[in-house]
């Protein structure tokens, strides 16, 4: 989930913090990837043709193997050196919220067992959506998977977006992709969403700047933690708005509530402050303890035993792995790769060795491509010119002199 409403709470409010940017433009970039969204993604969208879904054989669904395989080579043929990390253990707060999660499952499970009955297409697609989950085997599919591909993956301990938030501080990558926007709230620098979205090649990606959110948004680290634990995250509920309505007059009911027919008590609204208001107690209260303090209580329905602070912690000091390995980037296992996705999982084998192909060529270009970069030669008032240079400007030279030698005959 990440936390509530942030991406356009940015775009209103810190628009400067986030930018467009194309899928090449990342060449020769290291970039953390949450490996976990990303198969999620992959097997909501991938394969997917009505009711199908990709499986081999046995029936195993292999769609997130088909997104990760492909999403991956298109990386690396852009000349981006990706790095995934996965999910250790759920932190004690976010059990929760997967509680929560597992029962919003169940519930789609039942419709959509009821879709299926009536014949309903729609519902059919719409519920079977709500019901996909990660497994540990999907997990440890694509390990196998980017193992024999070359590309190196991490195992945090907890959260892999606060571990991909620790590599890109430690200048290990670029930036941090994912789509849960917890990602800045760990501190990440650099974040960028759609990198991985399987739906679309033309969807931009969206990158956004930590620095840049704080400058626009006028907030400390600290209290931009504060404003996306009021806003809504994974590990605590928030603040909620109580509505008074009074012998079937509403008072302070915002106008998207339609309320039809006489009311003659109060109404609670379910939901959550969100991040305007969020924002507009922090600005005012510079944090959670102040604004607990000043806040209308008969407004503003606090949680019993909040856990903010233990909130606070996980996003300031998460549990993560600091001595990361050298990450190394190596030739494809190509004959591991046939017999997992050919003999295994039924890939066509003529894809599966062009595929292989295309990653060694991607390997090359990669490489040749930053030596270019890297090592290109430069002169400047402070740099003495290279040989071969002063050679070239020394010959053309001598060449103009000649011409203007010639010139000067004819005239004559």
């Amino acid at each position: 989930m990440g936390i509530k409403g942030l991406t356009k709470l940015l775009a209103d409010n810190a628009p400067k913090a986030m930018k467009e940017q194309k899928f090449e433009s990342y060449f020769g970039r290291k970039i953390a990837i949450d490996a976990s969204m990303s198969i999620y993604q992959f097997l909501i969208v991938v394969g997917r043709t009505g009711m199908e879904t990709l499986t081999n054989e046995a029936g195993e669904v292999t769609s997130h193997l088909q997104g990760m395989f492909n999403r991956t080579i298109r990386l690396l043929e852009s000349g981006i050196k990706p790095v995934y990390v996965f999910d250790g253990q759920p932190p004690e707060l976010k059990k929760q919220e997967l509680a929560k999660r597992y029962s919003k499952r169940e519930d789609a499970t039942k419709d959509l067992n009821t879709a299926i009955e009536t014949g309903d297409t729609e519902g059919i697609e719409k519920y079977s959506k709500r019901t996909v989950k990660v497994t540990r085997q999907h997990n440890d599919d694509c390990k196998r998977l980017l193992r024999l591909m070359g590309v190196p993956i991490i195992e945090a301990p907890c959260e892999a977006e606060a571990q991909c938030a620790t590599l890109c501080k430690s200048d290990k990558v670029y930036a941090v992709a994912s789509e849960d926007m917890d990602s800045l709230t760990f501190g990440a620098p650099k974040f960028l969403r759609h990198l991985m979205d399987p739906s679309s090649k033309k969807i931009p990606v969206m990158e956004f700047e930590v620095s840049k959110v704080l400058e626009e948004l006028e907030l400390s680290m600290d209290q931009f933690i504060d404003l996306c634990i009021l806003s809504g995250c994974d590990y605590c509920d928030s603040i909620k708005v109580q509505y008074r309505a009074i012998s079937g007059s509403v008072l302070e009911v915002p106008a998207a509530i339609i309320i039809r027919g006489p009311i003659y008590s109060l109404y609670h609204c379910d939901k959550c402050i969100g991040g305007q208001t969020a924002l507009k107690l922090i600005r005012q209260h510079g944090c959670i303890e102040n604004i607990l303090e000043n806040i209308n209580k008969e407004r503003y329905q606090i949680p019993e035993d909040w856990p903010y602070q233990e909130a606070r912690h996980l996003f300031k000091e998460p549990n993560v792995i600091m001595d990361v390995p050298e990450l190394k980037w190596t030739a494809p296992d190509e004959e591991g790769l046939v017999n997992f996705l050919v003999t295994e999982n039924g890939f066509n084998n003529d894809r599966v060795t062009k595929a292989v192909d295309k990653i060694k060529a991607a390997k090359n270009k990669s490489s040749q491509g930053r030596l270019e970069s890297f090592f290109k030669p430069v002169v400047s008032a402070s740099t003495p010119p290279k040989r071969k240079v002063l050679e070239k400007v020394a010959k053309e030279t001598s060449t103009n002199k000649k011409s203007k030698a010639v010139g000067a005959k004819k005239k004559k």
